[in-house]
């Protein structure tokens, strides 16, 4: 099975670098790994002029899984769009067509006290937020900043934009993840103002009606985040756009204690899948030992069962997470009282013992 790494930028190649760990304490027992690593973002910048090389781009279609780190600096934000880090993770998931974007936001009962909301508001949280991912006004031309001919004023313009079919497919794709779960679709949109979300009701709605077995509900964005803030437990899968998703699954991470916890897939039309934490590249903290690995584990977990069809695996590597969790190792992003603060290596070290059967 082979494995793509892509670092990436700031604290992405230190995250990456723990799942690495753990990726070998599995491999030493079980399935085998033929590991390949390609530069993107700033760093495909500084090797090839260009946020997603070629030669990335080409290994990453013979990859059977990716394994992402983060993208961009607070540097190359600076530089014209196409040159910006960010834009190379935008253009692969375009070209490998990874329309498919799995969110899950489990709240780990080892860490309902590293919320910032009370326990009996995230205790039992078990969702998953589903984001279309390479629609939307992220990709939607015209686009673009230009000076106005008749006020001289500069003006912005990004373009929602959907399809029919780019909302029927992930439609599909949410009432089959329902089906594997608790049976329950919330499809958010903003169809009282945007035409474009209109068509996305009217289009998850037709798409409902094959899935009897299945219920469906839907919420207006602003309305499903406070939904989502007031009683999260109320959700099984969420649907939504490419920038309503984004939103919303940063907001859910909170439910978990942090964002460095929340681990992803996007998934393409043949299996194929990018798998990344939620978190950004970090600038300000990377080199120093403090980002959180745990979300770019779980992605190699994600990956073992949905990519490389190792569910035994997988479940040893979450299993070896809510270990550590249990044993009070804590990064910076989820402490509490009477934990053990750790940094990245640390953490890294104690899943991968955790893995192996050995004490944390």
């Amino acid at each position: 099975m082979k494995i793509l790494l892509l670092p990436g930028d700031g604290i992405g190649r230190e995250v990456t670098s723990q799942a690495v760990k753990v990726l070998r304490a599995v491999s030493a027992n079980g399935p085998q790994f033929e590991i390949a690593e390609a530069a993107i973002g700033d760093a495909g910048l500084a090797a090839a002029g260009d946020p997603l090389p070629a030669e990335t781009l080409e290994a990453a279609r013979k990859a059977d899984g990716i394994l992402f780190g983060a993208a961009g600096t607070y540097e190359s934000d600076l530089l014209p769009p196409e040159k910006r880090g960010g834009h190379g993770l935008l253009r692969l998931r375009k070209a490998l067509d990874l329309y498919a974007n799995f969110r899950p936001v489990f709240a780990f009962p080892e860490l309902l006290g590293a919320s910032t909301l009370r326990r009996e508001v995230v205790e039992g949280v078990d969702l998953v937020v589903l984001r279309e991912l390479t629609g939307d006004i992220y990709f939607g031309t015209p686009r673009g900043i230009h000076r106005d001919e008749a006020t001289g004023e500069r003006v912005g313009i990004n373009t929602m934009r959907y399809t029919e079919s780019e909302i029927r497919r992930v439609a599909h794709a949410a009432f089959k993840a329902a089906r594997l779960r608790r049976s329950k679709v919330c499809s958010v949109d903003k169809a009282n103002v945007l035409e474009t979300t209109a068509l996305w009701r009217e289009v998850v709605t037709e798409v409902g009606r094959e899935y009897a077995d299945v219920a469906l509900t839907h919420l207006y964005v602003d309305a499903a985040a406070m939904h989502l803030i007031r009683s999260p437990r109320d959700f099984d899968v969420i649907v939504t756009g490419n920038i309503f998703g984004d939103i919303l699954s940063d907001a859910a991470a909170m439910l978990t204690g942090s964002i460095g916890m929340l681990p992803s897939a996007s998934i393409g039309p043949t299996g194929k899948g990018l798998y990344e934490p939620v978190h950004g590249s970090a600038p300000d903290i990377a080199g120093k030992d403090l980002a959180n690995p745990l979300a770019s584990i779980l992605s190699f977990a994600m990956m073992l069962r949905l990519s490389l069809g190792q569910p035994e695996a997988a479940e040893a590597v979450e299993r070896a997470v809510r270990t550590v969790l249990a044993e009070g190792y804590r990064t910076g992003d989820i402490m509490e009282p009477g934990a053990r603060l750790v940094g990245t290596e640390a953490m890294g070290d104690a899943v991968t013992r955790a893995v192996h059967g050995q004490k944390v």
